[in-house]
């Protein structure tokens, strides 16, 4: 544990009476946002995008099982991958459980990927999650929204010093980096009005955080994160902590 000033219980109430007011300002700001997302403008979709199902090929429309709203968590499962990304997975943890109350509110939340419907549904089992999950091969429905790269777009970064934590996730994929680094992860949003489909919001990078719950009870510990300089990335799918990870290919 590091060196750390250490105070008096007054002067700790005073800093935190000074941190409080600053948190506050956050969190109106962030409803601020979230006010103003929900006043984006709708899009109507217009491509008949088709998925594979657990119950056979669905459309977008389909996808929403009844409900106005859905969520589809774009989650990094390329045709190559022998198991989901492992961020994508840590924020399915988050996401598995939220599943019946969304569903409470009028939304449907599922995951989207591009790799083989039985791939998709075997990793769910082993890690222990019921959300939907469907495959979008022969779809542009990832590629449409940013979450899926060519190589010939991926060339400068491919041709530049590749990060370890980059090769790691990879290797713990059963792919190689090209393979991973086609995939991106995302979240979009959708609604269904009068038999249209509308897109009304899409993220990724740190507008993911939201489904990162470890970050932000990390961020209100002691020591934080604690990433800054580490080559190796800290995290592991729920079922590998405390295990010797071996790579599933070598690359």
């Amino acid at each position: 544990m590091p060196e750390h000033r250490v105070g008096t219980q007054e002067e700790f109430e005073a800093a935190r009476e000074d941190l409080l007011a600053e948190e506050k300002k956050l969190t109106r700001r962030s409803d601020e946002l979230a006010r103003r997302r929900r006043e984006l403008p709708w899009v109507p979709v217009e491509k008949d995008y088709r998925f594979e199902t657990e119950n056979g090929t669905k459309s977008l429309a389909d996808l929403f099982d009844g409900r106005s709203q859905l969520l589809v968590y774009h989650f990094m499962f390329g045709p190559p991958y022998e198991a989901g990304c492992t961020v994508c997975s840590s924020i399915a943890d988050t996401l598995a459980p939220n599943v019946v109350h969304l569903k409470a509110r009028d939304v449907t939340l599922i995951c989207s990927s591009r790799a083989p419907l039985d791939k998709l549904l075997a990793y769910r089992e082993r890690m222990g999650w019921s959300f939907d999950w469907v495959s979008t091969i022969g779809s542009d429905f990832h590629r449409d929204l940013g979450f899926l790269h060519t190589e010939e777009e991926l060339r400068p970064f491919l041709e530049g010093e590749i990060p370890p934590t980059v090769r790691q996730m990879a290797r713990a994929s059963g792919t190689d980096v090209l393979g991973y680094v086609t995939e991106g992860p995302g979240l979009s949003s959708y609604a269904l009005s009068d038999g249209t489909v509308y897109r009304t919001y899409v993220t990724t990078a740190r507008g993911l955080e939201l489904a990162m719950a470890y970050y932000g009870l990390l961020d209100r510990t002691p020591m934080g994160r604690q990433e800054d300089g580490e080559e190796m990335f800290w995290l592991r799918r729920h079922d590998e902590y405390g295990k010797t990870l071996e790579p599933p290919i070598s690359l």
